[in-house]
């Protein structure tokens, strides 16, 4: 029985495999954007713990409110910092800021049922501020997304310069109300050893959501790690436009 199972299993996952490997470039970020696209709005509690050199701050809670296509506000009391992860941005336009795309599907790299799709950076089509230094490097970054093809579902996003990591952000997801993938942990690693990308960070950091933060004069940051979790999510109870418009929610 217990080898007959392990048989149903393998052909199982060999389907799901061969059946990812039919999809297009386009079909994959298609079903990708369909998944996300189930919800059209949430509020949820996050809960934010930073673990970055030069940067101090307690446990954050926040009450963060989305609403597609693209609204998104989060508050909390005091001031706090929130990462940039694209996590409330569609697969599709995440995907747009890329370029070059390609489809890995070595499972020594992704793991079985996931593909990994890999694109060079559009670094004008982003809203972050790069610093001058980059113009004088070659600044190519790639950047690999590792997409779930059981669930369709956006598992990690890896950013990097050939085989130096930038930053990681790898999301952890539970099904909600029986028919909703949304994220339970976001786990974002930045890796920096250059002085001048650690300069970009520390820049970087205080125009995240309500950060006022300084860093302590000589210190660089050689690796941080953001942990945000979700909890109490409400899922599609038709948010109205204008709590994303005041500045403060009760």
């Amino acid at each position: 029985m217990i080898r007959h199972f392990k048989s149903l299993f393998t052909i199982t996952a060999l389907c799901n495999l061969l059946h990812s490997s039919d999809l297009s470039l386009d079909e994959i970020i298609l079903k990708t954007n369909e998944e996300f696209e189930k919800v059209s709005d949430f509020q949820a509690k996050m809960t934010v713990s930073l673990d970055v050199p030069g940067l101090r701050m307690p446990k954050k809670e926040y009450r963060a409110y989305y609403k597609k296509p693209n609204k998104f506000k989060a508050t909390t009391k005091g001031f706090g910092v929130l990462p940039n992860t694209g996590l409330f941005t569609s697969p599709k336009d995440n995907f747009d800021n890329l370029k070059n795309m390609t489809i890995n599907q070595n499972q020594t790299k992704t793991g079985n049922n996931q593909i990994m799709i890999s694109g060079t950076l559009i670094t004008d089509s982003l809203k972050a501020k790069f610093p001058n230094e980059y113009a004088k490097l070659s600044f190519n970054p790639i950047v690999d997304v590792v997409v779930d093809t059981t669930k369709w579902l956006i598992n990690s996003v890896t950013s990097r310069i050939d085989t130096l990591k930038l930053f990681q952000i790898n999301n952890h997801y539970e099904l909600y109300e029986n028919k909703y993938y949304l994220p339970s942990i976001s786990k974002v690693e930045y890796f920096i050893k250059d002085m001048k990308l650690a300069n970009w960070l520390k820049d970087d950091i205080p125009s995240m959501i309500g950060a006022n933060q300084q860093f302590a004069k000589g210190q660089d940051i050689v690796k941080g790690l953001i942990t945000v979790k979700y909890s109490d999510y409400l899922i599609n109870k038709n948010l109205p436009d204008y709590i994303f418009k005041k500045k403060r929610i009760d």
